[in-house]
């Protein structure tokens, strides 16, 4: 198996479904970081091998939303483009399928990431108002058609929403909340544990925006609906965040006895994250700089409805195919689906009794507050859910590289029991 090497990665700001990037329309989420990483190379646009894009809300005007970002970004007609769905962990399984490509000898250059507008997930008719359409279609006179019509009935309007049901498990019957308040009750963390590190995520990434902190792996966007704005930080880092206003907020998947609220789960969120990647010969051949060495990647798999431990297994994993322990990694990165979740996964890792409930026989090690999500999480940025498995390795490679360490590890839940992580070497 050959290297795999990073040479850039980029993201869009995130914005939470319904503000600023509502009307961008998805491809650009991918395609303008594409376009912005090849215009500061030499690498001609029909030299890519391969574009994958992780994206879970398919829309239905791009459905292989790979390849049309290819061509939007101006890559030659020959670049094949693949769109990859793994729940939560899209684009870091578009970032597994780039390194298997180029590893195994198939692939040089490949784009690989993901993007996600939650604010464009449709509203669906119900299966009485399209069993009606389809009948009004088969009709062929107008007596037939008004037969059907007359069965129209006011209820049949009452729409399914697409992204609340694709965020509850059709396996445990739990929304991803609802997984939260299983781990919250097993592992007996408090709602004060959950909002005070929900508040600390807000706090770390205003720090990061107001120190600089994500301007090398972003990338402007213009927004609007007749693109005419500009957007160039993170929309939901909240500087007026404290302990005290989150507890104020009422739980909100379990109303009387729950303690996951709005304030301490990720929100709803739009944006787009890539990574260019590449052999050692595709380096040579285009006197490119890798930022950093993509090592090895892992996914696992647990129940449903606890699956917000997944990054215990997925490192566990990913740890073990590296020969690496955790005390090795210089920074460490999980997205923040759940507050309660992120908890449960750091006590587990330090515990071996509790890892054991999960199919890990070893206790991991601490994860240190100095060395753990250092700009905050998802909490504060977001999770657009195809894009969130690229964006949380987007930020550690910068992070990495800004404090000029070596290792680092990126890991996240996975809806429907699944955890996904990757280990890099920072080379900058």
């Amino acid at each position: 198996m050959r290297e795999v090497y990073l040479i850039d990665g980029k993201r869009t700001p995130q914005a939470k479904a319904g503000l600023d990037l509502k009307d961008v329309p998805v491809p650009y989420l991918g395609s303008n970081l594409v376009r912005n990483i090849m215009d500061e190379t030499i690498i001609p646009n029909d030299a890519i091998d391969e574009v994958i894009f992780g994206n879970t809300g398919a829309p239905p005007k791009y459905p292989n939303i790979g390849r049309v970002m290819a061509l939007e970004a101006g890559l030659n007609k020959k670049t094949s483009g693949v769109t990859v769905h793994r729940n939560c962990a899209s684009g870091l399984e578009a970032m597994g399928q780039g390194w298997l490509g180029i590893a195994s000898g198939r692939s040089e250059l490949v784009f690989a990431g993901g993007v996600e507008s939650m604010s464009q997930m449709p509203l669906i008719y119900g299966r009485q108002m399209t069993e009606l359409f389809i009948k009004l279609m088969k009709a062929k006179t107008i007596p037939e058609k008004l037969k059907v019509l007359a069965s129209f009935r006011i209820p049949y309007l009452s729409p399914v929403v697409a992204i609340e049901v694709g965020l509850t498990d059709p396996f445990c019957g739990l929304n991803m909340g609802q997984t939260a308040e299983v781990l919250a009750r097993e592992f007996g963390i408090t709602r004060e544990q959950q909002d005070e590190f929900a508040n600390s995520s807000h706090m770390r990434a205003v720090a990061a925006q107001t120190e600089g902190r994500f301007d090398a792996e972003m990338v402007a966007i213009k927004t609007g609906k007749k693109l005419d704005r500009i957007l160039n930080q993170d929309v939901g880092p909240r500087s007026n965040s404290s302990v005290e206003g989150l507890a104020k907020m009422r739980p909100y998947f379990e109303k009387k006895s729950g303690t996951v609220t709005i304030g301490n789960s990720c929100p709803i969120t739009d944006g787009g994250s890539v990574f260019l990647m590449a052999s050692e010969e595709a380096v040579k051949k285009y006197n490119l700089t890798p930022m950093a060495r993509m090592i090895d990647y892992h996914f696992a798999g647990l129940e449903p409805e606890r699956m917000g431990m997944g990054p215990l297994r997925a490192m566990d994993g990913v740890l073990s195919k590296t020969d690496l322990n955790l005390d090795q990694m210089d920074l460490i990165e999980i997205n923040e689906a759940f507050a309660a979740q992120i908890i449960a996964v750091r006590m587990a890792a330090k515990d071996k009794s509790l890892a054991a409930r999960f199919d890990v026989d070893r206790a991991l090690g601490e994860i240190p507050d100095e060395k753990f999500n250092v700009n905050g999480g998802g909490i504060a940025l977001g999770h657009p859910v195809g894009s969130s498995g690229s964006r949380i390795v987007v930020t550690l490679a910068h992070e990495l590289k800004r404090r000029k360490q070596k290792y680092g590890i990126a890991s996240l839940c996975i809806g429907g029991g699944q955890g996904g992580a990757v280990v890099i070497e920072n080379l900058a």
